[in-house]
């Protein structure tokens, strides 16, 4: 990970930095998560899909707003970590041939992004909280509640499919 050390000198700059990373993610994710909808066979999984993909595009607006009033700007640094999870997504559904292990294979994939999201959320609220900005620890708290809410969704449906799974080997 590129992280120049000059330009991250305080507490302020990288939480600007992790703002930028993170609204790069969501946009990787949004656009991975149209491909993710049209794969899933469930449908339950692809409704839990397409609302927590909506939800991204709220998240996106926020990561904005929050951005906007921090810095001035909105401006992106590429998440390396999301595009590797995507990438890996791709990969696992290329291999999965039956529908049911690909719906799992989608629902383990999602878990990876949410998970990685829910730290990084966590993280940059801890940020804001420090340094003042109260009205942005609050729409991050929001997001933050929704990628686990996401997350919790998608274990209840891979309880489910995981059996149908377990019969399809």
């Amino acid at each position: 990970m590129k992280f120049l050390i000059e330009h991250l000198k305080n507490l302020r700059q990288l939480y600007l930095n992790q703002l930028q990373m993170l609204l790069s993610a969501e946009e990787q994710i949004a656009i991975a998560s149209l491909d993710m909808i049209e794969r899933a066979a469930d449908q339950e999984l692809k409704a839990t899909l397409q609302l927590h993909k909506e939800e991204t595009e709220q998240h996106v607006l926020r990561l904005e707003r929050i951005l906007m009033a921090a810095a001035g700007a909105v401006k992106l640094i590429k998440c390396k970590a999301v595009h590797a999870l995507i990438e890996e997504t791709e990969d696992m559904l290329l291999d999965s041939r039956n529908d049911i292990v690909r719906d799992v294979a989608l629902i383990a994939a999602a878990q990876r992004i949410e998970h990685f999201e829910i730290a990084a959320y966590g993280a940059v609220r801890r940020f804001a909280q420090i340094l003042g900005e109260s009205a942005a620890a609050e729409l991050l708290t929001q997001t933050i509640d929704e990628e686990g809410n996401a997350d919790h969704v998608l274990s209840a449906i891979a309880e489910r499919l995981n059996m149908d799974a377990k019969q399809a080997a």
